[in-house]
């Protein structure tokens, strides 16, 4: 039998529906915790020194956005250029290592990727404990004691960040065309010159999502960095952490709105420079 026209419409429509609200609450799930913070943080004291939390504000003010301490500029000004150190040495760690994985012939290839997928199975303050036992026996020896240091740091934050740009870049390798690399050396390329022209255009696309995931792990790491930080020296989300542990009023919220805003603003650079929808649909010149 024939099916329905009518039949096929509504449920084509109530298809339709049922994508749009799943997508709309989707959305909702995510946004609104940001809406939220922000919201709060808009909320004006009534009177003095009137640090309650009004959600939606009543008073709409940026009273709380004065009154954010200046170590929290200091401690975000740490974050992103923390951030910024891991996501290029993660990068300069992790393309290499994908392209062994990909295109050697080692035994015990899957054992070594393992090895680099392993950061992401131990639980972050395990890593930021044997990090901190790590620098305690290598200032026992040396008199250099890393914890306290942005070295110390960046360096617990490249061991949990590699592995993912390892991953991005392995999966557009894995669809790479190496025919390309191929016509380029028969065209009298030497290798250095056919990867820095063929191949390494063509993997950006993962280098940059790397990049950008390596980068916003560290930036918004805790249970490393807390073991890593030093007094006076001190990342964003670990000032913030030791702030709602003393004195939370609404300068916090205010500050967590700035820093949501600033890093939507930076995302919405980065892919507008970089083109990265566009680079990760295309595949990276894959098949």
């Amino acid at each position: 039998m024939m099916k329905s026209p009518i039949s096929y419409k509504a449920r084509r429509r109530a298809g339709v529906w049922l994508y749009w609200a799943y997508c709309s609450l989707s959305y909702i799930f995510l946004l609104s915790p940001m809406i939220v913070v922000i919201g709060t943080s808009l909320n004006g004291p009534t009177v003095s020194h009137d640090a309650s939390f009004r959600f939606p504000p009543e008073n709409i003010s940026f009273y709380w956005y004065t009154r954010i301490p200046q170590a929290q500029f200091e401690a975000l000004g740490l974050s992103f250029l923390l951030a910024g150190v891991t996501a290029v040495f993660a990068c300069l760690l992790g393309v290499p290592a994908a392209l062994g994985l990909v295109r050697s012939n080692l035994p015990g290839k899957a054992f070594i990727a393992s090895v680099f997928r392993a950061p992401l199975q131990i639980p972050s303050i395990v890593t930021g404990i044997a990090f901190l036992q790590l620098f305690y026996v290598i200032g026992d020896a040396t008199g250099i004691y890393w914890q306290g240091t942005l070295l110390g740091l960046a360096t617990g934050h490249i061991f949990v960040a590699t592995p993912y740009v390892v991953g991005t870049v392995t999966a557009i390798l894995q669809r790479f065309d190496t025919r390309l690399e191929e016509a380029a050396l028969i065209h009298g390329a030497s290798p250095w010159s056919a990867f820095r022209r063929v191949t390494l255009p063509m993997i950006m696309p993962g280098v940059y999502a790397g990049a950008l995931y390596a980068f916003m792990v560290s930036f918004g790491d805790v249970p490393i960095s807390i073991f890593l930080t030093s007094p006076g020296f001190v990342t964003y989300p670990v000032e913030l952490f030791y702030a709602l542990e003393n004195d939370f009023d609404p300068s916090l919220m205010a500050s967590a709105s700035m820093v949501i805003v600033m890093c939507l603003l930076f995302l919405l650079v980065v892919q507008k420079a970089v083109g990265l929808d566009t680079l990760l649909r295309t595949g990276g010149g894959s098949r």
